[in-house]
């Protein structure tokens, strides 16, 4: 089994769905430690994604629509999260090109860009509080079940599980960047929203995964 255009937009319409739903809880996160703004912000960019899917081109590849996320974010999204967010999609488009079907292996390499984008865009490590702290143990989980001959909709959900227990793990974290770096020990038991949030989008591609047809089907 692989996955495809459309794997690539259900993901893309169960983020939007996900965002719009925990929109409160994103935003009574960050009001917790941040601006305030972070789930009202995602929730317009995937508002904004959604007007637009449906204008991608009939032979459009899983990148096509992952650069459409990224360039979306990026015009729309305020705050840390827009730029954040949009890189992490842009790269992700980078790593898988104009392939039509996507392999463990490329949703691995799909993944690790992402990451890669946000560390690039923010200069976050591990530990700092951030949706870095959701998304490497992602791409350590996926690569690890590509290593062990799992299948797309395994690789898919260990890393979406391992981000959940990545944004849960932020809890006793001291903040090391952004607004909650200025509350010092202040930030100390409260989930970062980037994390949350970043958990949130994971868990909608392992979902898309689970009930995506397989190529040729």
């Amino acid at each position: 089994m692989t996955l495809g255009i459309d794997w690539t937009t259900d993901w893309i319409r169960r983020s939007a769905a996900v965002v719009s739903e925990h929109r409160g809880e994103l935003i009574t996160l960050d009001r917790e430690i941040g601006d305030g703004d972070h789930g009202e912000n995602l929730d317009r960019g995937f508002t904004a994604v959604l007007a637009k899917l449906d204008d991608l081109p009939a032979d459009a590849s899983p990148g096509d629509a992952l650069k459409l996320v990224a360039t979306t974010l990026i015009s729309t999204v305020g705050g840390a999260s827009g730029p954040l967010l949009g890189t992490a999609y842009l790269k992700a488009a980078g790593a898988v090109g104009q392939e039509k079907e996507l392999d463990g292996a490329a949703l691995v390499a799909l993944l690790t860009a992402a990451r890669d984008g946000v560390v690039l865009r923010g200069k976050a490590e591990p530990g700092d509080k951030t949706m870095i702290d959701a998304w490497t143990p992602a791409v350590d989980a996926a690569a690890a079940a590509v290593a062990d001959g799992k299948d797309e909709v395994a690789v898919l959900e260990a890393a979406a599980a391992a981000a959940e227990q990545g944004a849960e793990a932020t809890e006793p974290l001291v903040a090391r960047k952004g607004r909650a770096s200025y509350l010092g020990d202040r930030a100390i038991g409260h989930r970062d929203p980037g994390a949350q949030s970043s958990s949130l989008l994971l868990r909608a591609a392992a979902d898309a995964a689970a009930g995506a047809p397989s190529a040729g089907q």
